[in-house]
């Protein structure tokens, strides 16, 4: 993806590329641009591209959804015993 690769080399050498680091570029990538500006970006990935973004989003989301589901059941235990 161009976006990516633009990213890539104007912060490369410059960060480390730690999870706080890129956690900080996409944070502010998204700050700048507009749903419209999104989409657009998103139409123009390829097949294999849009396949791999759309499956990180699923295994992204459900993962949240998961991590939330065995949080409230942890809290929910711990009540009962306290």
């Amino acid at each position: 993806m161009k976006l990516v690769d633009e990213l890539f080399e104007m912060y490369r050498g410059k960060l480390q590329g730690t999870e706080e680091d890129l956690d900080m570029i996409t944070l502010a990538v998204l700050e700048q641009l507009s749903q419209k500006e999104i989409l657009s970006i998103i139409k123009e990935l390829n097949k294999d591209e849009l396949t791999y973004f759309f499956r990180l989003y699923l295994f992204e989301a459900l993962k949240q959804k998961f991590d939330m589901d065995s949080m409230g059941d942890n809290f929910d235990d711990n009540r009962l015993y306290h």
